[in-house]
């Protein structure tokens, strides 16, 4: 089998409600479809989802990338030998892992729609059929915040919330993650994160006060560059620390478990530069006694079923993941069987991702230019 062509194709998408972050205020929300053609008929699918100001990574800068760099180097490849791939492409080209991801995810789709098993076979099959769900709280406001949180604890979707507590005054966003725990009471866990906004003083503050807020793990509390930081204040507090901008390599995931500079690990499939590596990265972390949470940049409906498919085979994800990016979206350019239900999502069964392309809405929301 080899692979005959790479289409990468930029698509804006609608989402539900405004998503306030740290870094950026999301009314829309940009991927890059994937699509990867063989010679023996069979398409696999990949995707890309950056969110702004998150890392150096940006949307047509990635289209470039594999435009240019990296899909000429794979045409006539064999899509199954997955590990050459990427070894190639890292020879191509250094860093751009969001795009590599893409690529990555789509050889996994041909392989295992190739042999007829879900694309979580090819990484030690599923330890566990449920992924518990966690629902970013973006609103900014207390009252928001709750009403939201509330509907989606009547909706038997989420009982796991994150509150973005990086933007603006600490002190109010402290105050603010507190006011929410207090409203939701013991039906709900309620965690932060700053996105990297604090220094260090700042945070020392501010986890004081969420510890005895109730709140549940602190998520990125300073720059990823400070990782003696991170380190102090993992040893300082019995509030969980977790680490996600700071751990994007392998080379990352050793240094952070051998300096014990966190507690827990935020995975993104995007951010380690595909499926194969953020296994490493989980392996790599679970011997520290790192413990791991399935993270989202806030991927389609693509891009979760390869992330839920790859979290399934994990030993254990004892704070569960937080793919949410289809609940957000308004709309999608893709079919895939996500069921969010009793609090959890349930991954696709169907070969590789399960995902099959519409192709009118694909056109739909193809960014022109």
């Amino acid at each position: 089998m080899k692979i005959e062509s790479i289409q990468a194709i930029i698509v804006d998408l609608p989402i539900a409600r405004p998503h306030k972050l740290a870094m950026a205020t999301l009314n829309r929300h940009s991927l890059l479809v994937v699509r990867m053609e063989t010679d023996l008929g069979i398409e696999g699918l990949g995707e890309l989802s950056v969110i702004p100001h998150y890392s150096e990574e940006s949307i047509t800068a990635a289209k470039a990338v594999i435009d240019d760099v990296l899909a000429p180097g794979l045409i006539g490849q064999d899509p199954r030998r997955i590990e050459n791939a990427l070894l190639k492409m890292d020879r191509l080209i250094k860093g751009n892992y969001y795009s590599k991801a893409a690529l990555e995810m789509a050889c996994v789709d041909i392989t295992a729609k190739a042999l007829g098993v879900p694309a979580s076979a090819l990484f030690g099959g599923r330890t566990q059929e449920r992924l518990q769900m966690l629902w970013v709280l973006a609103n900014g406001q207390v009252d928001l915040d709750v009403a939201e949180a509330l509907q989606k604890l009547n909706q038997r979707t989420h009982r796991l919330f994150l509150v973005k507590v990086g933007s603006g005054d600490v002190r109010e966003n402290v105050a603010r993650a507190i006011a929410v725990k207090a409203a939701l009471g013991e039906d709900a866990a309620v965690r932060v994160d700053a996105n990297q906004a604090w220094d260090e003083a700042t945070a020392g503050w501010a986890i004081g006060e969420l510890q005895a807020g109730g709140i549940e793990v602190v998520e990125q509390p300073v720059h990823r560059a400070n990782v003696a930081a991170m380190q102090r204040l993992t040893a300082t507090y019995t509030l969980p620390i977790m680490a996600d901008e700071a751990v994007v390599t392998i080379e990352d995931a050793l240094a952070f478990s051998s300096s014990h500079a966190c507690d827990a690990l935020s995975l993104k499939v995007s951010k380690h530069g595909g499926m194969t590596r953020t296994k490493e990265v989980s392996h790599i972390a679970s011997a520290a006694g790192i413990t791991l949470f399935g993270g989202t940049m806030l991927e389609g409906r693509i891009g979760t079923s390869a992330c839920a498919q790859l979290f399934s085979t994990l030993p254990s994800l004892p704070w569960g993941c937080q793919l949410f990016g289809p609940q957000l979206l308004s709309d999608d350019v893709a079919r895939v069987d996500l069921r969010y239900e009793d609090y959890a999502l349930v991954p696709p069964s169907d070969p590789g991702l399960g995902a099959e392309l519409d192709l009118e809405k694909l056109a739909f929301y193809r960014r022109s230019a």
